[in-house]
């Protein structure tokens, strides 16, 4: 639609921070007010509004498209959203090793066990690695460990973490990032490395790299939610 305001401002209330368009409050689209947690998201996504030219284009404003999603979707049935990506635990990326080369092989060794080793020591579980693609089963202690530290989250983590669970295919690359165990670059890296390394290897695809490049920004967009949700102190 065409731009049909002139500023985009936050103001602060006992339910949060809302976000209002010359005076008028915005709503998301199911009429819910569009109310956040925090001040530092309220005011980026007050920016996103504020950035738009003479048409409003919702592909650049993915802050607001998640905070609509958690207002929405997400608080509404909480336990079930939360669910749906701590399932990812059963077969996450990070368990599944190549055969072979021993470069590759190498590669995900350097990336990936330290992030297990995180989540052992901070989860307390055992979480159990293989060569190839055929499914090995997780503890179910380990598996209810993180369970619970995906439901322990609101409605606006869980927004923010579901991009970063679904497009890295790992749970556990998810949380080290939200925890702050590691920074955005290498949870991206982590979790696309078969892929970057296919490229190296034979070349990059242009139809691939333009794809990545989408999920790279919305990877990027819950990473920078999450950090506004809760800001370092």
């Amino acid at each position: 639609m065409r731009r049909f305001y002139e500023q985009a401002a936050v103001t602060a209330s006992e339910d949060g921070y809302g976000i209002v368009l010359d005076g008028k409050a915005v709503r998301t689209p199911a009429r819910n007010p569009l109310t956040v947690p925090s001040r530092p998201l309220a005011d980026a996504i007050a920016a996103e509004w504020n950035a738009q030219g003479d048409k409003i284009d919702p592909r650049t404003m993915p802050l607001t498209g998640l905070a609509n999603a958690a207002i929405d979707r997400i608080a509404t049935d909480k336990p079930a959203f939360a669910g749906s990506l701590a399932a990812y635990g059963e077969s996450d990326c990070l368990a599944y090793r190549a055969e072979g080369p021993a470069s590759l092989v190498a590669r995900q060794q350097a990336a990936w066990d330290p992030i297990l080793d995180w989540a052992r020591q901070r989860y307390d579980v055992r979480i159990e690695t293989t060569a190839g693609l055929i499914h090995k089963p997780q503890p179910a202690e380990t598996l209810e460990r993180l369970g619970a530290a995906v439901q322990a989250m609101d409605a606006f983590h869980l927004a923010g973490l579901s991009p970063l669970v679904t497009i890295s295919g790992s749970v556990i690359v998810a949380l080290a990032l939200a925890e702050r165990a590691i920074d955005a670059d290498t949870a991206w890296t982590a979790s696309h490395l078969d892929e970057l390394w296919q490229a190296e290897l034979w070349g990059e695809d242009t139809l691939a790299a333009e794809a990545r490049a989408v999920r790279r920004r919305d990877f990027e967009a819950g990473a920078r939610f999450l950090e506004l949700v809760s800001p370092p102190s």
